[in-house]
């Protein structure tokens, strides 16, 4: 029988009962048969009464037993192990009950509108071809982990999980991404918009398509050397007072603005043909970049 304990003042003497080296040699002696205290003391060269206090700590703790019987004349002691194991659960981080949390994985776009350069990549290898959009809808882009796109967009669609009785206090999405251009440029700016339920949140102009200086830390050993590597890793909110980037002020869509009843939620990444730096747009995903993350949604609920 094992022993499942966690953080709870009722297993504190069975964590203090382990913390002795003299108690795991007591515990090893009779895991393979019962013994009495002076046979223990004999083995370990102590006291009878100093091997009394210590079963008395493994008893407390629940990880032995004893019984009494006679014996040669006498009554003995015998102590013997009552479990085979411990089982710790440690702590773990309780999901606060006011945010709720979507992750998107980068090839689980929805809709798309792609122009060269332009291309997929897995965590084990390319999508296709580079630069031709059709690869774009090849069954395998659901496990994509990397894309880029010359201008145009991708969407994504996500279920509104809100209930009747909540309301957003303020949404988060945060994302890797960065230019893209033809191999990597450190001054490469591109006007990248974001778009949330039809509702255009505002434009970021990324500096570069990084990558020359070094590899991305979780981008594959096998991904090219002379292609994007990594991006920055943003975060927009939109609340009560407007949308912002990284705290800088992007526009002035509040969290109202966003059509939020909704059953379904849209998120667009674009670059329009138009824009002042038409400089493509990298997205990274778990297992790619310097940021192991997908593109995540955060709810925060008022309370």
């Amino acid at each position: 029988m094992k022993i499942k304990a966690n953080g709870e003042p009722e297993f504190m003497p069975l964590y203090e009962a382990l913390a002795s080296e003299v108690r795991w040699r007591i515990m090893s002696l009779i895991s393979g048969s019962e013994m009495n205290v002076k046979d223990i003391a004999d083995k370990l060269e102590l006291s009878p009464s100093i091997v009394t206090m210590h079963i008395r700590k493994l008893e407390q703790a629940g990880l032995t037993g004893s019984r009494r019987v006679r014996l040669n004349g006498g009554t003995h002691k015998l102590c013997f192990l009552t479990s085979t194991g411990v089982e710790i659960r440690l702590p773990a981080a309780s999901r606060d009950a006011n945010i709720t949390e979507q992750s998107i994985s980068v090839g689980h776009y929805t809709a798309f509108e792609v122009h060269p350069t332009c291309g997929l990549g897995t965590h084990e290898k390319e999508i296709g071809v580079w630069d031709d959009s059709r690869y774009f809808l090849d069954p395998e882009r659901v496990n994509a982990a990397i894309l880029w796109f010359g201008w145009g967009y991708v969407e994504y669609k996500m279920p509104n999980y809100l209930t009747g009785d909540q309301t957003a206090d303020f949404i988060e999405i945060s994302m890797e991404l960065a230019s893209e251009a033809p191999g990597l440029r450190d001054d490469w700016p591109s006007d990248i918009g974001f778009t949330f339920n039809g509702v255009y949140l505002g434009t970021w102009t990324s500096p570069a398509d990084f990558g020359r200086a070094a590899r991305g830390r979780y981008t594959p050993e096998w991904w090219h050397r002379n292609v994007n590597q990594y991006g920055l890793l943003k975060t927009i909110r939109i609340d009560a007072s407007g949308t912002f980037i990284d705290g800088e002020r992007m526009s002035e869509v509040t969290v109202q603005d966003l059509k939020l009843q909704e059953p379904f939620w849209t998120l667009r990444f674009s670059v329009d043909e138009h824009a002042a730096h038409v400089g493509g747009l990298t997205l990274y995903g778990a297992g790619f970049g310097n940021h192991d993350q997908d593109i995540t949604v955060r709810v925060h609920l008022r309370e």
